[in-house]
């Protein structure tokens, strides 16, 4: 239940997080474009007044004042402008910087920028005289503080989905964090917990072998006393870094299938397909076998005491090494196969969801590999497929 709450929890920070950016993305992006229209339509009375002061200077005769003129022309300092007469002929610029090898080229330039001013609407035709023909065009280009306001909003957003990003991963960092202390310490506390009535079972099943060496029960229950000290042994291992074994994984395999064999019934029939050949890979044979025999007793829940079978396929693919668990089940609903091995995830009556949950954490935590749900059609039956490299290391879980 805890985890679930977390789980909500998480979501819902997921969801303010993301809802917040857009809303500032949004915002952004609106007072920007209103702004750089406002930046735009001053910037272009500006220049309409300076094509004014450049018809006035080029009306001037020699009893003109002129410093008005010169003060507006000089004025401009950010606005880039090519002025250009009416054959094409650049006449004057400002705020233009243009790298040239001589005088022709930094003309040609000029009169390329200006052409690409004009084709985008960033012109001012200023007639000089009423005869046809007579004007200069005024061609302007956006200043550069212009162009950073309206980029600006996009930076903004990168930054906005960065920070997004970074909490999101570290919740789920705490997440994750306080979930393995929770797999730790619970399995450690289970491993201290069984030890002590294993040592006591281990001295009773010593006394009555002393007393009743005949009795037919003692090796059985040998047995199973064997199989508590196991999975205590699993447990303890939870949280440590065991020393990876190479193991015949065909071996570990069939122990599975020869414990699951004496504990299922004769209605179940459990088959193998194994090949020829020995599939050495780097281990740890005791958890492994817990998470294939936690697949196997899901497989046999799934068919709810009805006759079926488990199969347990072995087989090569490249540099690794597949096991698949088939069963003849029920199946898994489609919208239910996501969260299989999310821990508290449960279909079963009395179940606390954690199996699966545990068995991708050993397969993918600790052998580095990969264990999903290969296929499961409903009334048909489930496959689960577990991929392992032929050489690993491992690591704690």
């Amino acid at each position: 239940m805890e985890y679930m709450q977390w789980t909500d929890r998480i979501r819902q920070v997921k969801i303010f997080l993301v809802v917040a950016a857009i809303i500032i993305a949004v915002a952004s992006l609106v007072v920007s474009h209103f702004l750089t229209d406002d930046l735009a339509r001053q910037e272009r009375s500006r220049m309409q007044v300076w094509a004014e002061a450049m018809k006035s200077l080029s009306e001037a005769d020699e009893n003109t004042d002129l410093s008005l003129v010169l003060k507006v022309l000089d004025e401009n300092n950010s606005i880039p402008v090519v002025v250009l007469d009416s054959e094409g002929t650049v006449t004057d610029c400002r705020n233009v910087s243009v790298r040239a090898h001589n005088a022709a080229d930094r003309t040609a330039k000029l009169a390329d920028m200006a052409l690409r001013m004009k084709s985008a609407g960033r012109v001012i035709r200023i007639p000089l005289s009423s005869r046809r023909g007579d004007y200069i065009d005024v061609c302007y280009d956006e200043s550069l503080m212009l162009k950073r306001i309206a980029v600006y909003p996009y930076i903004q957003l990168g930054v906005v989905m960065l920070f997004v990003v970074v909490a999101v991963m570290a919740l789920l960092t705490s997440k994750r964090a306080e979930q393995n202390k929770v797999w730790v310490g619970l399995s450690k506390e289970t491993a201290h917990q069984l030890g002590t009535p294993i040592s006591s079972l281990m001295a009773w099943t010593t006394i009555l072998r002393e007393n009743y060496p005949d009795d037919e029960l003692l090796p059985e229950m040998d047995k199973d006393v064997k199989r508590l000290q196991l999975i205590a042994d699993r447990f303890s291992k939870i949280g440590s870094v065991p020393e990876p074994v190479p193991a015949d994984l065909k071996e570990v395999l069939q122990h599975v299938v020869d414990y699951m064999n004496r504990r299922t019934s004769r209605k179940i029939d459990i088959r193998t397909e194994f090949p020829s050949g020995n599939f050495i890979v780097k281990m740890n044979a005791s958890l492994f076998e817990w998470v294939v025999e936690n697949l196997c007793k899901n497989a046999v829940d799934s068919m709810g005491g009805a006759s079926g079978s488990i199969t347990i396929r072995l087989e090569e693919a490249g540099r690794r090494v597949v096991v698949e668990v088939s069963d003849t089940g029920r199946g898994i609903k489609k919208k239910d196969i996501r969260n299989v091995f999310r821990p508290g995830f449960t279909t079963k009556k009395r179940g606390w969801g954690l199996g699966l949950s545990l068995a991708r954490r050993i397969v993918e935590e600790y052998h580095h590999g990969r264990i999903f749900v290969k296929s499961s059609e409903i009334g048909k039956g489930t496959t689960f497929r577990i991929e392992l490299g032929k050489e690993q290391e491992m690591r704690q879980i």
